[in-house]
């Protein structure tokens, strides 16, 4: 792929276009402007219709689009932003209209996405995404990338240009396909080593910025990056985290959801998502100071349910509780934290320690000194009671889980 090289970047002048079918759609709006402020436009105006139906061939009604002329004549404005992914006749007709370039929602989160890949593994899933967008819509962007080169809605990840080349793409799609095949093999080998190794798996799963990655840092200082942007980290970290019992659990985190997330988005990443899927527990971030929180909520929960994760255990995890006023009382269910503060983080570590290992009871062992491993596996896997060292072996009183009791059945007093 061809590598673009642009040492005048100049801030892309955006006007956001919106048709407003239900009140959600108000609230991605806003959503929109800082999706593309992380993109790196600059917005200069908004153009809203409220209409009952989509216009199948402008997205909104001619009449709109040459407001949005007007706009574009008054600010300079070099980009338009359409709220919904639209078909390759809708941007072939809009960019027509308007002699600007044209991207939709689908096309901007895609490439925030891979200006935020860093990982190989990240950066073949979203340049999979991206091809599997442009196949069938070559017709609305193919005139738009001739003439305008480069820029928001043009690039792959690390700043490679797209490819526009229908056969090329086919071939780019298969070849991208093999090697994730691959690293998903890769992955679940590693997923069946940690089941094997019977240390439960906490995967943490949110709305993008409500501060996942704060919170891992803040219990594991796994210093994972953290900007305040929507998708500000993208690759997924694992990291070991001791709870209050003595016991480890591994702790994961994922990429963050959004509304509208792209279809190509969710199945290119499908097996990043999918630790969600295989965690022991869940724990949703949620910020708690969203004006839209019960929105967002309802987004992730819609996710997890396709990722077929829903029936999960799961703590809802508010965050960010620094920034109120009054803060509500913990339960079961519902824990109050500052993840950038390390507020609430004891409460929480106690309420993963409660949820991950409800089904624990009490064994006794006799482990022989030639059977360490056994009895290191214990230690690790186990909340120890009581432990005397005999002439014949150790003798250790632990909290463990069914799985653990089956492993050492052969030590059982």
């Amino acid at each position: 792929m061809e590598k673009i090289i642009n040492n005048n970047i100049e801030v892309e002048k955006a006007i956001l276009v919106a048709a407003i079918l239900n009140d959600s759609d108000k609230e991605s709006i806003e959503e929109l402007k800082e999706l593309a402020k992380t993109a790196g436009a600059e917005v200069v105006g908004e153009v809203i219709q409220q209409r009952h139906v989509i216009d199948k061939a402008f997205y909104i009604g001619r009449g709109k689009i040459e407001e949005v002329k007007h706009y574009i004549d008054a600010t300079n404005a070099n980009l338009v932003i359409c709220n919904d992914e639209l078909s390759g006749i809708q941007l072939k007709n809009i960019e027509d209209a308007l002699g600007v370039k044209v991207i939709d929602r689908t096309n901007l989160i895609l490439d925030i996405f891979a200006k935020r890949a860093r990982s190989k593994e990240g950066m073949l899933q979203v340049e999979l995404a991206q091809l599997k967008y442009r196949l069938p819509r070559l017709i609305g962007i193919g005139t738009e990338l001739s003439r305008l080169g480069g820029g928001i809605g043009t690039r792959g990840p690390g700043e490679t240009k797209l490819e526009t080349d229908r056969r090329h793409i086919r071939n780019r799609i298969k070849a991208i396909e093999k090697q994730l095949d691959e690293i998903k093999k890769h992955r679940n080998l590693l997923r069946e080593r940690r089941r094997k190794n019977e240390i439960p798996i906490v995967a943490i799963v949110g709305y993008t910025n409500a501060g996942k990655s704060s919170l891992i840092n803040a219990l594991t200082d796994a210093n994972v990056y953290v900007e305040d942007k929507l998708f500000a980290t993208l690759d997924p970290t694992s990291r070991r985290l001791t709870l209050p019992s003595g016991r480890n659990v591994i702790i994961t985190d994922t990429v963050g959801f959004i509304r509208k997330l792209p279809h190509d988005l969710v199945e290119a990443f499908k097996s990043t998502l999918e630790e969600a899927k295989y965690a022991d527990i869940l724990l949703h971030v949620i910020d708690i100071t969203s004006k839209d929180m019960e929105e967002k909520i309802k987004v992730v929960q819609n996710v997890l349910y396709d990722l077929g994760a829903a029936e999960k255990p799961i703590l809802n995890v508010y965050n960010k509780i620094d920034l109120l006023d009054f803060v509500p009382q913990n339960d079961d269910k519902h824990i109050y934290i500052s993840a950038k503060e390390k507020i609430g983080l004891d409460v929480l570590l106690k309420a993963i320690d409660d949820l991950v290992f409800t089904d624990v009871e009490i064994i006794e062992f006799n482990i022989p000194y030639k059977n360490i491993s056994e009895y290191n596996y214990l230690k690790e896997n186990a909340k120890i009671i009581e432990e005397k060292y005999g002439e014949k072996g150790i003798y250790v009183k632990a909290e463990v889980r069914p799985s653990i009791k089956y492993k050492l059945k052969g030590f059982i007093l």
